[in-house]
């Protein structure tokens, strides 16, 4: 189930954003939230905050789930162009410069990842489920023992 935070007419260029936004793209949350507390850009404090507050959103809509378990991941993070505030600069002659002071609109989602039935990443989550990663181990095997087993019982 995917939770959506949106984070409206932020006074910073929607480029210097986007760097921010492609930093974390498709992480982890646990991992994008370690990525954005170290970050010198001025806007990662506030996708951070964003990050909080859709993690927010998901543990309201999914009360029973607890987050560490959920394998949850930024599904998307764009950003778009807000409004531009117009200025005029004094420059030199007695003219003036226009300034365009920029904004932007962040929007967030996440997600949990399922991962396939057949891959090792499902075999792991599986473990971590049942509390011990060497029995997944064991079924894996037989499964294929037992495959093997049926292929010469059927020739």
């Amino acid at each position: 189930m995917e939770a959506v935070a949106k984070l409206r007419n932020v006074p910073t260029s929607p480029r210097k954003m986007r760097l921010v936004a492609d930093m974390v793209r498709g992480q982890k949350v646990t991992r994008a939230l370690g990525l954005l507390k170290f970050e010198a850009n001025s806007g990662a404090a506030k996708i951070e905050k964003l990050l909080l507050s859709a993690l927010a959103n998901w543990q309201q809509q999914n009360e029973d789930e607890r987050i560490e378990d959920a394998n949850l991941y930024i599904k998307t993070i764009f950003v778009d162009e807000g409004r531009q505030l117009k200025r005029l600069r004094p420059a030199p002659q007695g003219r003036g410069h226009r300034i365009r002071k920029r904004s932007n609109h962040v929007t967030l989602i996440i997600d949990t990842k399922v991962e396939p039935l057949g891959s090792k990443a499902a075999a792991k989550q599986a473990a971590e489920t049942t509390g011990n990663a060497s029995d997944a181990k064991v079924t894996r095997r037989s499964s294929k023992k037992s495959t093997a087993n049926q292929a010469e019982a059927t020739a």
